[in-house]
Formats: structure tokens, sequence, C-alpha cells
């Protein structure tokens, strides 16, 4: 199954799928298309899984497969955070699961994140599997966490559980199994209605630095 993209009242809800949705590049193009859709249809976002997962990041077994086209995939998946990033609407990661690796990053790279608090990590386990952080994905971690979390974050593949990452500044509240996305949803309702062109700007230049080093 691929995303899917529903609206509650203005928040396009998008679902990044029911399997440890790996950032394919079929799964790229799927998503980068509802994002579009996003634009013209919403005034917020929310992401989220279904499942044990909400994103194992890299798709591991494509890369292998494709080792010619290493660098042409990273880049497609660092354009895809830094379009995430600076998105011109709120943005809400709700993890219902683990994320892992690139699909940690993904969440990190909205403007917020709820977390499921009864089972599932989010963790950077680049060190523990050999694979060092490109510019870009260190670039982004750090914008996002405070220093000294991104030194643990970075450096020791903690996995941080739903209360653990609120408590340490990756999450902003934790909910239950059935009350992330929901809890996700309440969140970004204050927060409709602010100019896209504004917001995006801001963003835009809040995040200059990892922007241009996701690009290069």
């Amino acid at each position: 199954m691929t995303p899917t993209l529903e609206l509650q009242d203005t928040i396009a809800v998008l679902n990044l799928g029911p399997d440890e949705n790996r950032f394919s590049p079929d799964w790229l193009d799927t998503v980068n298309g509802l994002l579009d859709d996003v634009l013209t249809q919403a005034q917020a976002l929310v992401t989220v899984g279904a499942g044990k997962f909400y994103s194992n990041g890299l798709d591991l077994d494509w890369l292998m497969s494709h080792g010619d086209r290493a660098d042409w995939y990273v880049g497609r998946v660092q354009a895809l955070f830094s379009r995430v990033l600076t998105f011109p609407l709120p943005t809400v990661a709700a993890v219902n699961g683990h994320a892992f690796g690139a699909g940690a990053m993904l969440a990190v790279a909205h403007d917020y994140r709820v977390m499921r608090s009864d089972r599932g990590y989010l963790c950077f386990p680049e060190v523990d599997i050999h694979i060092p952080f490109t510019p870009g994905m260190a670039s982004l971690i750090q914008a996002k966490l405070a220093p000294q979390t991104a030194v643990t974050a970075m450096t020791t593949g903690h996995r941080y559980g739903g209360e653990a990452a609120v408590a340490a500044g990756l999450a902003d509240r934790a909910a239950t199994e059935h009350e992330v996305r929901s809890a996700a949803i309440d969140l970004m309702r204050p927060l409709v209605g602010k100019d896209s062109g504004t917001l995006g700007a801001i963003k835009a230049t809040m995040f200059a630095a990892t922007t241009a080093a996701l690009a290069a």
C-alpha cells in the first residue's frame, strides 16, 4: 500500500503507509505528490504511519542494488527533509511507532512531534550501523535539538521512548497509541490560517544554513 491523504476540516493527514514506510523512489514520488495536494487543499499538515512504524527511513535494499545511484537517491531524500523543514504550513509528525534513522530525521523536520507513549522509539542508529551522517543530515538534527541532546542522540544511538523524547525536547507531547493522531490534529487546530507566504519565508530564513547543507 502507498501513502494516502485525507482531510480533517482544513488539516491534511498524510498517512505514510502501513508497513516500515521506507523511502523507496516510488514512495518519495507519492509523498511529494501528496504534499503538492496539501498546499492547495489544507492549512496544516499532520503525518502519521500505521501500526508498528512511523518510518524506518532509507530503503537500504534499493540502495544496495542501485549503488551507482546512491548520490541521486540521498539527494532526493534530503530534498524531502528540506521541503518539510520549510513547508509553508504548520506541521506535526504523529509518531505512532518506531522512527529510526532517516525516518527520525523526517519527524524532526516537522515543526512539532507527538509521540506514542507506550511503545516505539525515536532513534538515530547511524553510529551503530557504521553510516556517518551527511553534513545536511547533521545540520537538520542539530538545528532542532538542544546541543547536548544532539550529542547523545547522534553519537550513542540512544533509543528515546515517548516520555523520554518529550523530556529531551525531541517531542512536544506524548500520547497513547489511540490518541497520537488526534493529539497531533488538536495541536494543529489553533495554528491554521497563518499566511503561507509569510510562514514559508520565516522558515526559509530560520533554516537557511540547513537547507543549503541538505542541497549540497
